[in-house]
């Protein structure tokens, strides 16, 4: 199974042309993203995250409701008595 994960811009990187890439906040870990292929990123904007790359923008309220499914998941399996 595949996951990509929001995460909001917290910095970006265009020293290198070939290769824009940004720090991305995913609810509280920092990675580095490679953004190469989205248009208008702007710090503050939220992406969804696949394997390190940006798979396209998404809008904060979307991104929100997909954190707190998330955090319900894993509160579940924690209860469930799963990892």
């Amino acid at each position: 199974m595949c996951l990509a994960l929001p995460g909001k811009v917290i910095s970006i990187d265009e020293s290198n042309p070939n290769l824009k890439t940004a720090k991305v906040n995913f609810n509280g870990v920092v990675k580095d993203v490679t953004v190469q292929w989205i248009d208008d990123l702007k710090v503050g904007d939220y992406v969804i995250v696949h394997v390190g790359f940006a798979l396209n923008k998404i809008d904060e309220k979307e991104a929100i409701e997909t954190f707190r499914i998330i955090n319900e998941m894993v509160d579940l399996t924690k209860r469930e008595g799963g990892e």
